[in-house]
């Protein structure tokens, strides 16, 4: 890890870990393909399983989701599950990168309330990319201390914050259809 900040690494194309609601996080800027690239090679994570955005607030996720075709009924059921722990699955806006969506048309995205995470994602004006920290198949990292150290000296910054104590990772929910993909 060098010597910078949470935001300059995410501005630099860095790897960052990061508290969550649950575990520990790792992401990246979804506008740079060479750090998403990065990210799934060190988590060892397949390109076709897409991968969430994590927000501070609703409006960041806008140039990454398309709502076009959704209800006011939809729209206000999904804002008002925010923020919290749910991830919930939106259609993707063409323009993104096919690295966060995999081989789906949608994208999953959640507005978090976390602290350290709301002022990361205010600072750069962008949600943040978000897998759990841990290599694929293994535990996520429940706190900072408890993160893999072959993972560690990989990432550019950790940001040493707590999570919000939830007990396990986000349910992820459709929003169209209402299928819980995990609960």
């Amino acid at each position: 890890m060098k010597n910078q900040t949470a935001v300059d690494a995410f501005i630099n194309g860095g790897v960052i870990a990061y508290p969550t609601e649950a575990v520990f996080g790792i992401g990246c800027d979804p506008d740079n393909d060479i750090a998403l690239q990065r990210l799934l090679a060190l988590k060892q994570r397949s390109p076709e399983k897409g991968l969430i955005l994590l927000a501070g607030d609703f409006s960041q996720l806008l140039p990454y989701v398309d709502i076009s075709q959704m209800s006011e009924e939809q729209r206000s059921i999904m804002l008002s599950r925010w923020p919290n722990g749910i991830t919930q699955v939106l259609k993707k806006s063409n323009s993104i990168s096919p690295l966060l969506s995999g081989k789906f048309d949608s994208i999953a995205v959640r507005v978090t309330d976390q602290s350290d995470v709301v002022a990361l994602c205010r600072e750069v004006n962008r949600p943040i990319v978000s897998t759990s920290a841990n290599l694929s198949g293994l535990p996520p990292a429940v706190d900072w201390p408890s993160l893999d150290p072959q993972l560690v000296v990989q990432l550019d910054y950790v940001i040493k914050g707590a999570t919000l104590g939830f007990d396990k990772p986000s349910t992820i929910i459709d929003v169209i259809t209402g299928e819980e993909f995990r609960s």
